[in-house]
């Protein structure tokens, strides 16, 4: 039966709260939240966790991308993860309660990819897993864990490549799986053209295309540890003898640096604020090399067609590395490169709005109230 407004004799727009926290699911929402919007067909309810809360960090997308702001946002970040997470989790499912959604979207692997699961699981509300299967076989991630709890948890797994799927599959899951495609191609797609037009970056910078590096890195295991801290330095020092090379200090890393007493004082290393969506996008398209931790960047990279190395000794984005394009820093040579086949392709942000069409167009939203009853 259809979901209408019996009063005015037509569909009732379906509702859905996405929850997000960090940089990089503020890109990937942005394809997604405008074809939601242009639709018609969807309410889109944008939930803040607060995990990135520096205006570099978080504000600037919302404004350069045009992607809608946030119903609420939540201001928590800080803490350990689990105390992060749980402080998350209370907030998440309060405004779930308040905005009763047919379905709760969530991307990658962030502990407020997680708070978010887990609210909209103890609430019996569908959850929709963007980035779903993605696995590096390495639990001392925490990453890692909250990706395999956020699939085991999830209604509908969408998935960016057909290894995701085969993942889900070794672990005997097959129902509500998709390959979907990238919503980060769908984004440097959206981008690029106005990246050409707005930024600046390279002429502020007086860098050369081709001529420069980008590296990043701000995961956990790289900058909690003074030893780790020290070694990427001096990776980073080493590259940067050879070319310039761009380092947009992410504010834990940059706090994580200043509290080891580690210097990037060395070569061409170029320490730098985190810079918006578009300098970025610019940045690494016209890089000779990218190097990061960061699994958005991996892609990114290969999208514009720029190597990679990658700043841990494994990857949720194996395509990358065995089709050369990408390699661990602790390897000295990359595999022969190829295309990788069916890698970024475009439209994900259209497969994913047509299967939340089929998925949940005809839910009443009196089924949907009722299943949001507080346990």
């Amino acid at each position: 039966m259809s979901r209408r407004d019996i009063s005015q004799g037509r569909e009732l727009p379906i509702r859905l709260v996405t929850v997000v926290g960090t940089r990089p699911q503020f890109v990937k929402a942005f394809p997604l939240s405008r074809l939601l919007r242009e639709t018609g067909r969807f309410e889109e309810v944008i939930v803040h966790t607060g995990q990135h809360f520096d205006p570099e960090m978080s504000d600037v997308f919302f404004t350069e991308l045009g992607i809608a702001a946030p119903r609420y946002n939540l201001d928590i970040h800080g803490g350990r993860h689990g105390e992060m997470t749980g402080r998350m989790l209370a907030a998440v499912e309060n405004t779930l309660v308040a905005e009763k959604p047919q379905a709760v979207i969530v991307y990658g692997d962030t502990n407020s990819t997680l708070a978010g699961a887990l609210s909209a699981a103890k609430l019996n509300i569908p959850i929709v897993h963007i980035e779903a299967g993605l696995r590096s076989y390495n639990r001392r991630m925490p990453e890692e864990i909250n990706r395999i709890v956020v699939d085991h948890l999830s209604t509908l797994l969408l998935c960016p490549t057909a290894g995701a799927v085969d993942n889900l599959k070794r672990e005997g899951i097959a129902q509500g799986v998709h390959q979907v495609g990238d919503l980060t191609f769908d984004a440097a797609l959206l981008a690029t053209p106005l990246a050409d037009r707005i930024s600046a970056i390279l002429q502020q910078l007086g860098l050369e295309p081709r001529h420069y590096g980008v590296a990043t890195f701000h995961r956990a295991e790289n900058v909690e540890s003074r030893e780790q801290l020290a070694r990427i330095a001096s990776y980073l020092k080493a590259e940067a003898t050879r070319r310039p090379l761009i380092l947009p200090l992410h504010p834990r890393t940059r706090r994580a640096l200043a509290s080891a007493g580690i210097d990037l004082d060395g070569g061409m290393l170029n320490a730098i604020d985190p810079l918006g969506y578009l300098d970025m996008c610019q940045l690494l398209r016209w890089a000779e090399i990218v190097i990061t931790d960061s699994g958005g960047l991996q892609r990114e990279a290969y999208f514009h067609r720029v190597p990679c190395v990658t700043l841990r000794d494994e990857t949720e984005w194996n395509e990358t590395v065995e089709y050369g394009w990408n390699r661990m820093w602790t390897v000295p040579h990359y595999l022969i490169r190829r295309e990788i086949p069916g890698y970024g392709t475009e439209a994900a942000a259209g497969r994913i709005t047509d299967i939340l069409c089929t998925s949940f167009a005809g839910n009443a939203r009196a089924g949907t109230a009722s299943a949001l009853q507080t346990p």
